[in-house]
């Protein structure tokens, strides 16, 4: 379970994410949806650890900040940082060393294969496209099987083979009682696999609610979005 309080961030005298509270159970598909700049990486990056901010942010029971709970978690950038030198397979390696994996390579086959790597795995991350190096990213942010997977604008980039197999394997992580949360701006991308949804402007949740609350109200996401957010 993933549990935010009273979570601030400020970039110098600008408010980027203001009193944001929230709480996701094991097993959910969440979307953190808004425009650019409402805080939506903000709050990922927060949760990562990457950006100092006030309140607390706890993973299954830990602070995120602690040893138990980096090991709880993948996170998937909206743009993939890859060394230069270091071949596909040897970033997949480089990981799994860090997180002390031993039975990696089977995992990692499949992953190569259903993103279409294999004839890539000896590339350096220098020689491979934008959409090549996200692949990497995303089997780099698999292979440690995390509980918590967070996924920063993960469609862009990707072909769309690629995007069908994400979201496949988004589903397939919510089967096996994973949490997976996507922040993105594009809502055509996940409007077939959320469960629930967390729309922000300006820094702030405008609307939370979950599908089978939007259904039952005979109403769809994207109108949702438009009414509270106003973009036109």
């Amino acid at each position: 379970m993933l549990k935010i309080t009273s979570l601030n961030k400020k970039y110098h005298k600008i408010e980027a994410v203001k009193n944001v509270n929230l709480t996701v159970d094991n097993g959910n598909i969440i979307i953190l949806l808004g425009p650019n700049g409402a805080g939506k990486s903000t709050i990922i990056k927060s949760i990562v650890g990457l950006l100092k901010y006030t309140g607390s942010i706890e993973i299954n029971g830990f602070s995120n900040k602690s040893v138990e709970a980096k090991r709880e978690f993948s996170y998937i950038p909206e743009t993939p940082a890859l060394y230069d030198l270091l071949t596909v397979e040897e970033h997949i390696e480089f990981i799994t060393k860090a997180y002390n994996i031993k039975d990696y390579k089977e995992k990692a086959k499949v992953l190569l294969e259903r993103f279409d790597m294999v004839g890539k795995k000896d590339k350096l991350g220098k020689e491979l496209s934008k959409g090549m190096q996200q692949k990497v990213s995303i089997i780099c942010g698999l292979i440690t099987n995390p509980n918590l997977i967070l996924f920063d604008e993960p469609m862009i980039g990707l072909d769309p083979k690629a995007i069908k197999e994400l979201k496949s394997i988004f589903l397939e992580l919510k089967s096996q009682g994973k949490t997976v949360i996507i922040s993105t701006h594009i809502i055509d991308s996940i409007t077939d696999i959320w469960d629930k949804v967390f729309i922000m402007k300006d820094g702030e949740i405008i609307f939370r609610g979950s599908k089978e609350e939007l259904n039952a109200r005979n109403e769809n996401l994207e109108d949702i979005f438009f009414k509270a957010t106003g973009v036109m």
